[in-house]
């Protein structure tokens, strides 16, 4: 992997990490058409730059995070990562198994923007606007809807947590706040647990490269995060829904047109 592959795939994440249109789906494009799907570092890479757009998370909302007062804020967030870190965990085998066969990725793409196109219309007339009026119930209930995206790559960690939200009778900014927040100990997860497993690989040369990376995914996913909860509230997810559509056709094109379409 050189400097140019990293910029293009730290974009894809900060872009895509925080929007409900599967990093992965984009992931499983750009690598292959790059043509490093395959290479060991590649795919630590791509779960080891969350930890820029996990800052992005953190700056942004630092006031949450740092606030003394937070105690309650931080049993929620506990309380919702656990089952996708359990079930992670368990059907680890399984989740790496999906996560290398594009078609499967390329159908829950398909079914999930179906899903977008009417989910605007699905849940109406939401009671809770603020993060605070989450119960401990709540969050456990979102967290549960986080396990499918954890299970079934192309999901998007963050339509699924969006959509429980929304299903708990939060307004879509709530929802996509919250989205934002239980990203930071499931993503914290996830990367330490790959570095943990691909320390070989990080020789001072990938080390700079997988900084330059993060660093980038950083910046861009300020702008994502800012950008999409004003869409949200304006647009909807509709266009989302159309765009994960056209994704999982792309997928299936490359697939069929005989392009290795891989990230392990």
């Amino acid at each position: 992997m050189n400097y140019l592959q990293a910029l293009i795939l730290a974009i894809i994440e900060g872009l895509t990490e925080f929007l409900p249109v599967s990093s992965t789906g984009h992931m499983v494009i750009a690598s292959s058409i790059m043509g490093i799907a395959t290479d060991d570092f590649v795919k630590l890479f791509t779960i080891a730059i969350q930890l820029g757009a996990i800052l992005a998370v953190v700056v942004i909302y630092w006031k949450k995070f740092i606030n003394l007062n937070s105690f309650a804020f931080y049993v929620k967030l506990a309380i919702a990562v656990v089952p996708a870190l359990l079930f992670g965990y368990l059907l680890n085998d399984f989740i790496d198994n999906k996560l290398g066969n594009p078609i499967f990725i390329a159908v829950i793409l398909l079914v999930g923007g179906i899903v977008l196109l009417f989910i605007d219309k699905l849940f109406k007339n939401p009671t809770v606007n603020d993060e605070s009026k989450i119960t401990n119930a709540t969050a456990f209930k979102i967290g549960l809807y986080q396990v499918l995206a954890v299970c079934f790559p192309g999901l998007s960690r963050s339509a699924a947590t969006i959509i429980g939200g929304m299903q708990q009778k939060l307004t879509k900014n709530a929802a996509a706040e919250f989205s934002f927040f239980l990203a930071v100990p499931t993503m914290v997860a996830a990367t330490g647990y790959k570095l943990l497993k691909g320390y070989e690989l990080l020789n001072a040369e990938n080390i700079k490269i997988l900084l330059f990376g993060n660093v980038v995914a950083f910046i861009v996913a300020i702008i994502a995060i800012k950008s999409f909860i004003s869409f949200l509230t304006k647009h909807g997810f509709r266009i989302f829904g159309w765009y994960r559509i056209a994704i999982g056709i792309l997928i299936l094109g490359l697939y069929f047109a005989g392009i290795e379409i891989t990230i392990l």
